[in-house]
């Protein structure tokens, strides 16, 4: 949703706007009120918008689109159906002449990303399938009359890690592609070389520009004025569309409604006469920096036959300054307000150590050991980093832990120095297979590990410790969680739920990952292929409900639902004696 709001309204996303769009049924979020690109579109004569796909949009932008058909992004297992829901109306709208903008927002790539990273063996499949959609797309640009003045705008919203997430700061997930495809657009450029050469780096570009770059392009090549809080930049590329006064005109319009953003938010500031208030050979603050360049936009406005490229320059620096000042603003934070937090919260810290200080003074190691990690861990949440990288924190708080475990018990070395000496090597070779089995975080998520190297090659392998970790919950099921019903019942209970249990796992791994799929379980899956993966679902969910019922049940058997006391009041009989237990 954050990237959505920037690329149709030219503005910077807010720290809310992240929060807000992990809630699905939010509508506070809403931009029906406010001016992009899509609404000015939308205003145009014969303004009908349809939208097929992300139903982001149709949440952003309610009652917009003359036609819908939205999809979920939160079924990231979904490869197919997401994406065929979209294609299917692409070819009769097409034909149709009734619309002047259509969204296609498909969701096949990230859910792919999500599930099994940029290097997962579905991924080439889709963008070729992605290529065929866009070639259809342009086919029909270049042979239909009524699309004789239609511009494609090919992007991303983000991009992804090696691991396929997004949202973090690593240039995957920041660079996404942009793309504007017209047959029009032959009269200005001869295209760009495709495919180009690996780059020498991770990544290489043609030419780099803001997402919100996009909102005043789309307003200058379509007609339309650009939206009010925009805070993009006209990509510069396309000023060879016009003659010299219009490229000035297209980048005036666009500099001049930054510059009303910039008075709102530098108020002390004048952008009138700036010389005789601002030395401009050594500006001091971010508010005399735009005062001064806005002054040399005056000086170069209006424009001679020899002075374009002095105004298109000067135009094009305010803007691009000031987009860089107002964005950076967009995430500065109340210091102070910051500081007083943290000064309550260690003033806090401080008041309960002082009122426990004899008790802690008393305390066991092991309790001091807990409060140095608990401290620790506090101190990291201060550092973005750390925060990424927070299960380094808990590998090394684990080793310290063991280690810890083994030098403080002296007694027990010195009686059986062997036994004990292999259960501490144990445990730690145990750590370190934990701490490769799955890499996390940011800085490693794409490294080789268990998990995607030797587990799907050894598919047996990885069968045989699922159908252990199922044996294992029957067992325990059967033994703790019903310790008190007939041995037959928790038997047939815990052997039902866990059968139910697997066979669900084994549907939705074949329909999700059939590449580790094994014939050896497609022997276990026949009883269940009739029924969908939602009504196996529900069965286990059913059957663990079941099961706590009948833990709860058996547990406190001599609770008395229908007992009264002389007020007519249901009670437990003798509660002392359990909530004492």
């Amino acid at each position: 949703m954050p990237r959505v709001k920037a690329i149709t309204t030219g503005s910077i996303p807010s720290f809310l706007d992240v929060i807000l769009n992990f809630a699905e049924s939010d509508t506070t979020s809403s931009l029906a009120q406010q001016d992009t690109w899509l609404a000015q579109l939308k205003a145009k004569p014969g303004g009908n918008l349809i939208m097929y796909g992300d139903d982001t949009w149709l949440k952003l932008f309610p009652d917009t689109f003359s036609r819908t058909d939205g999809t979920s992004s939160f079924f990231v297992s979904d490869f197919t159906q997401v994406d065929d829901n979209v294609t299917r109306h692409v070819p009769s709208e097409l034909k149709h002449d009734d619309w002047n903008g259509m969204i296609v927002h498909y969701l096949g790539l990230d859910h792919i990303g999500h599930k099994s990273g940029p290097r997962s063996p579905n991924m080439i499949p889709k963008q070729s399938e992605m290529d065929g959609i866009v070639k259809d797309i342009f086919e029909a640009i270049e042979t239909e009359q009524h699309f004789q003045s239609t511009l494609l705008v090919l992007c991303g919203d983000h991009g992804m890690n090696d691991a396929g997430n997004h949202g973090g700061s690593t240039e995957g997930e920041t660079s996404p592609a942009l793309v504007f495809l017209s047959p029009k657009l032959r009269t200005i450029s001869n295209g760009s070389k495709s495919p180009v050469s690996l780059p020498e780096g991770r990544f290489n570009y043609y030419n780099i520009v803001e997402q919100s770059d996009i909102a005043p392009t789309l307003a200058g090549l379509l007609g339309f004025p650009v939206p009010l809080n925009n805070l993009g930049v006209f990509i510069s590329g396309f000023l060879d569309f016009w003659d010299k006064d219009d490229k000035v005109h297209i980048m005036q319009r666009n500099a001049e409604q930054i510059l009303e953003i910039v008075k709102a938010s530098f108020a002390d500031y004048s952008f009138h006469n700036v010389r005789m208030s601002v030395n401009c050979t050594s500006p001091q603050s971010d508010g005399e920096v735009l005062s001064c360049l806005w002054a040399k936009v005056e000086d170069t406005l209006p424009t001679q036959d020899g002075e374009v490229k002095e105004a298109l320059q000067a135009l094009n620096e305010f803007s691009k300054r000031a987009q860089e000042i107002l964005s950076s603003a967009a995430s500065n934070y109340n210091v102070w307000r910051l500081e007083l937090g943290i000064g309550i919260a260690a003033t806090a810290i401080l008041a309960v150590r002082m009122a426990s200080g004899t008790k802690l003074v008393q305390a066991g190691w092991t309790e001091l050991w807990i409060s140095t990690v608990a401290l620790l861990y506090g101190a990291m949440l201060f550092a973005s980093s750390y925060v990424e990288e927070e299960q380094q924190f808990w590998y090394w708080a684990a080793s310290g832990w063991l280690g810890w475990q083994y030098m403080k018990a002296p007694i027990a070395i010195e009686r059986d120095w062997n036994a004990s000496t292999v259960a501490f090597g144990t445990l730690l070779l145990t750590l370190r297979v934990n701490r490769r089995w799955n890499q996390t975080g940011q800085k490693h998520a794409g490294d080789p590990d268990i998990a995607r190297t030797i587990l799907p090659v050894h598919n047996l392998f990885l069968w045989a410790m699922v159908m252990a970790t199922y044996l294992d919950l029957a067992q325990r099921i059967s033994w703790r969680g019903l310790p008190r019903a007939p041995r037959k019942v928790s038997l047939a209970a815990s052997i039902a739920l866990c059968v139910a249990a697997v066979q669900f796992k084994m549907a939705f791994t074949d329909a999700d990952a059939p590449e580790i799929s094994t014939d050896l379980y497609r022997f276990f899956l026949r009883p269940m292929e009739v029924a969908s993966l939602v009504t196996q679902a529900r069965t286990v969910f059913l059957g663990i409900a079941a099961t706590v019922i009948l833990t709860i049940v058996t547990r406190v058997p001599h609770i008395s639902f229908l007992g009264r006391n002389n007020e007519g009041i249901s009670t437990f009989h003798n509660p002392g004696r359990y909530l004492s237990s």
